[in-house]
């Protein structure tokens, strides 16, 4: 590795708590924030989702830029002296998504610096990839590190499913989680953030990033040609994440995955974990947050960062290291791998 990247804090905002303790205290509890909607779902009963309560009804980016300032907040509070010299990478939904939440993001950057009163000259970048978003938002901030042009880096994911476009056209998919249909996601809605330098309690060893051909959609978007899922793309990002680790599958305690809910996400993590299993192996804990949150979209890797942070620093974590993944619609797949730093 090129240069060494540390995880320092956290900050959340979820369906389960407004800050980062109180949101991975519930999810490690198995607490969740699944409520009825103000959406309709097939059979005319309110649809089930896990929405933020807030404490104004703001709406639309307004909203989301609440969420972001509250987990910016949440790390500020517990490190001060980061806001002093820190670059901040935002990590939002995919540019052709249904229903995309933020449309404009330089104005959304603008209108979430000014809620969150964060400083003028603050460097901002936008990585809109959806979920896998965090990892290339990784990359970026290993090199901004590297080349000293920040002593921190803040990457923020703020995302929601939770729009009028996107649960019809989801619906029309038939992807929600609602009765009729058990192969369906959870909608929901969250802004995470970790502080990233080059000391802290966590230190990513690996990380890689590949591409699925068998994307969920792929017969639809290449003519008909449905192609089986092998899970190439997960077992390729695994392996660099690993390799860059100099470590094997083998060696990683326990995982936290993106899982949404579909079938289609838990295939594709098992054929990874089948392809490069070697040998017998320990019992290795896989959790997710959408057990919490539902599906929180370009939040989620922070997110699930934000878990194993918690874990290591509160010492329930099952062991280390850990593996963090996550996919998109369009077939991006992305892994990490994470050390605990021994004191």
């Amino acid at each position: 590795m090129s240069a060494p990247l540390h995880i320092r804090a956290a900050g959340m905002v979820t369906a389960v708590g407004h800050d980062g303790a109180s949101s991975t205290a519930a999810m490690r509890a198995r607490l969740d924030g699944f409520q009825e909607t103000c959406f309709l779902g097939p059979g005319g009963e309110w649809l089930i989702g896990a929405p933020v309560y807030q404490p104004r009804k703001w709406v639309g980016t307004e909203r989301l830029a609440h969420l972001a300032a509250g987990a910016i907040a949440d790390i500020f509070r517990r490190v001060p002296d980061a806001e002093a010299d820190c670059a901040l990478i935002l990590c939002l939904a995919e540019g052709d998504r249904p229903g995309r939440p933020i449309r404009d993001s330089a104005a959304f950057a603008r209108l979430m610096a000014e809620v969150a009163d964060l400083p003028p000259h603050l460097k901002t970048d936008v990585v809109a990839h959806g979920r896998p978003s965090g990892f290339a938002a990784l990359y970026r901030a290993r090199r901004l590190l590297e080349e000293g042009e920040a002593a921190h880096v803040l990457i923020l994911g703020v995302d929601s499913y939770l729009t009028t476009l996107s649960i019809a056209h989801y619906l029309a998919e038939k992807r929600l989680l609602a009765p009729g249909n058990a192969n369906g996601f959870i909608p929901g809605e969250a802004a995470a953030a970790i502080l990233c330098s080059k000391t802290g309690p966590m230190r990513l060893t690996g990380l890689g990033l590949a591409r699925e051909d068998a994307y969920i959609y792929n017969g639809l978007d290449d003519g008909g040609l449905d192609r089986p899922l092998r899970g190439d793309g997960m077992t390729k990002a695994y392996r660099a994440a690993l390799t860059e680790a100099n470590m094997e599958l083998g060696h990683v305690e326990y995982r936290i995955s993106d899982l949404i809910g579909e079938q289609y996400w838990f295939r594709q993590t098992s054929l990874a974990l089948l392809r490069l299993a070697r040998g017998r192996s320990e019992f290795q804990d896989l959790k997710s947050p959408a057990e919490s949150v539902g599906n929180t979209g370009a939040a989620v890797v922070p997110l699930m960062l934000g878990m194993a942070l918690a874990a290591t620093e509160k010492g329930y974590a099952p062991g280390n290291p850990v593996l963090i993944e996550a996919s998109g619609d369009d077939g991006a797949c992305g892994a990490a791998v994470l050390d605990e730093v021994r004191r």
